[in-house]
């Protein structure tokens, strides 16, 4: 499975252009991602099961990963290394922690069904909120959100993979985009780039 967001087009775009922004921001001290185009409103159904929009939000920080529970590699490593920053963090400042709600989206409504994703979330975090909807609604938010994904051929009783960019974003108070989170670097590199810019 290829989850590099650098394998595709638009997730090589994407980082260029976080880059890009990252360097003529660099001496300012401003966010990376600061005036980029990603984001916005959605209204998608919760672990719970109970439809939940990005307003329920509103005034924390949002840490979005866009992955499936089916995935075999990736996303589970992703996952575990963001909540363990996440966690770090808390330690080291509760209070500017308790204003970061991780999110994670499904790139595969198909199969993350609310109950899929209860027991897939609880697994990295006790505040991360598994999100899923129809596959219009997530194929709306993932655009909006600057994140490719498409379903792979079915292969055997192993059914299908999702290729999908892999990155975290880090959203303000007000939902505008900050930074991409280097969850490459490990739960000392997220709780230092959450120690950065949250307020």
């Amino acid at each position: 499975m290829n989850e590099s967001a650098a394998s595709r087009p638009f997730g090589l775009l994407l980082l260029l252009l976080a880059l890009i922004l990252a360097g003529c921001r660099a001496e300012a001290g401003s966010p990376p991602l600061e005036g980029a185009t990603m984001g916005g409103p959605f209204t998608l159904t919760g672990h719970d099961g109970r439809r939940i929009s990005d307003s329920a939000f509103a005034g924390k920080y949002r840490l979005v990963y866009f992955g499936f529970t089916f995935c075999p590699d990736v996303c589970p490593v992703d996952l575990q290394t963001i909540g363990a920053g996440l966690r770090q963090f808390e330690r080291d400042d509760p209070g500017r922690a308790a204003r970061v709600q991780p999110l994670f989206i499904s790139v595969d409504p198909a199969r993350d069904t609310p109950e899929v994703l209860r027991r897939y979330v609880a697994a990295f975090h006790p505040r991360l909120i598994g999100l899923t909807g129809s596959e219009a609604e997530i194929a709306r938010v993932a655009r909006a959100y600057g994140v490719f994904f498409e379903r792979g051929t079915p292969s055997g009783s192993d059914g299908y993979s999702v290729d999908h960019s892999r990155m975290a974003v880090l959203y303000g108070p007000e939902g505008q985009p900050i930074a991409i989170v280097p969850h490459d670097q490990g739960p000392a590199g997220i709780a230092a780039e959450l120690d950065r810019w949250v307020r």
